[in-house]
């Protein structure tokens, strides 16, 4: 990969140096997943830090009782496993391409070597990690107390989180099937829940996806 192909998938690497630059796409490589493919299974050791080039991820889990758990949907640009390669230790979740996707992943070895030497590197990784936190803390609220709509409200707009997933724009290429998967909804729920939120004026269904047209709202619905 070279570094202007690296800049039109990542939008950390503007926060290199041209020398952090060049080393940071000297160690990524692009594989392509069919939909349903497995990028990593939960238990695996990956060394390799993981951005969603095209298409969507997400990160889930089966619990112990058999109950599918959806923790997060990352679409293009987004990165994620940082934590994993940091304290170097199995990853708790898998990750699964909704729809035919390409990730990038940067070897380990890299990864490391920017953590120790990139002050830019670092100060994307702190905004990184502190979303997410404040991501995962709303949804264990949310997953208690919203219902369909709320539940799937709050799926979509933080797909749109501009920190996380910067390259989203203002439509989300997602069907109704994909959405559901994300939320961890039934197909007819997650159907009936998009079309609350479209009498509401919150979005509206598009060629392939949703167009966000409240974003706020969707962010806080049910609040």
């Amino acid at each position: 990969m070279t570094p202007t192909e690296l800049e039109r998938i990542a939008g950390w690497a503007s926060q290199l140096t041209r020398e952090e630059k060049d080393r940071a796409a000297q160690g990524i490589t692009v594989r392509p997943y069919k939909r349903g493919a497995y990028v990593c299974h939960r238990g695996d050791k990956m060394d390799q830090w993981s951005g969603v080039v095209s298409g969507i991820c997400k990160l889930s889990t089966i619990s112990p009782d058999g109950k599918a758990i959806s923790y997060s949907g990352v679409p293009a640009g987004g990165w994620f496993g940082e934590g994993s390669i940091i304290k170097d230790e199995a990853r708790k979740y898998d990750i699964v391409a909704v729809r035919d996707s390409e990730v990038a992943l940067m070897n380990g070895a890299t990864f490391r070597w920017l953590f120790e030497n990139s002050t830019g590197f670092n100060r994307f990784l702190v905004m990184q990690l502190n979303e997410r936190l404040g991501q995962f803390i709303g949804m264990l609220g949310y997953d208690r107390m919203l219902d369909a709509t709320g539940r799937l409200a709050r799926t979509i707009a933080w797909l749109f989180n501009p920190v996380l997933f910067p390259a989203v724009g203002t439509t989300l290429h997602a069907n109704q099937q994909e959405l559901a998967e994300l939320s961890g909804l039934s197909r007819q729920a997650a159907n009936k829940a998009l079309q609350s939120l479209a009498d509401e004026g919150l979005l509206r269904a598009c060629d392939g996806g949703v167009e966000v047209l409240d974003l706020g709202a969707l962010a806080s619905y049910g609040d």
